[in-house]
């Protein structure tokens, strides 16, 4: 089995809840490219008051509905500088999506590491 980064970028994360995988504002954007999945975030550029959140949304069956699987949630200054997700198998419509919830609009950068 071959790891690759399938998806990859930096953009500036504001309050507008951003999907990784397009690297486009988050409209039910959804991405149905089965494989194994891992995302990496670098969270190197917050701030004491910054919030922002990283989602995985998922559909359970193929012609579901998609929803929110998993959240995680950054708040301030980051000790660990890169956040790594497990890998997770994703098949019927995927979204990682990225947003910031408080504090200041920041320059983030994304990969999505798959197996496949």
């Amino acid at each position: 089995m071959a790891i690759s980064e399938a998806f990859s970028g930096t953009s500036t994360i504001t309050t507008t809840e951003w999907d990784l995988a397009s690297n486009t504002s988050f409209v039910g954007d959804v991405s149905s490219t089965v494989g194994v999945y891992q995302a990496m975030v670098d969270v190197s550029a917050l701030a004491t008051t910054d919030e922002f959140v990283l989602r995985l949304y998922e559909k359970v069956v193929s012609g579901g509905t998609q929803r929110l699987v998993e959240s995680w949630t950054f708040l301030g200054s980051q000790g660990v500088p890169h956040h790594i997700i497990p890998a997770v198998i994703l098949l019927h419509g995927w979204a990682f999506t990225l947003q910031k919830i408080a504090g200041t609009d920041r320059s983030i950068t994304w990969s999505l590491r798959s197996v496949a």
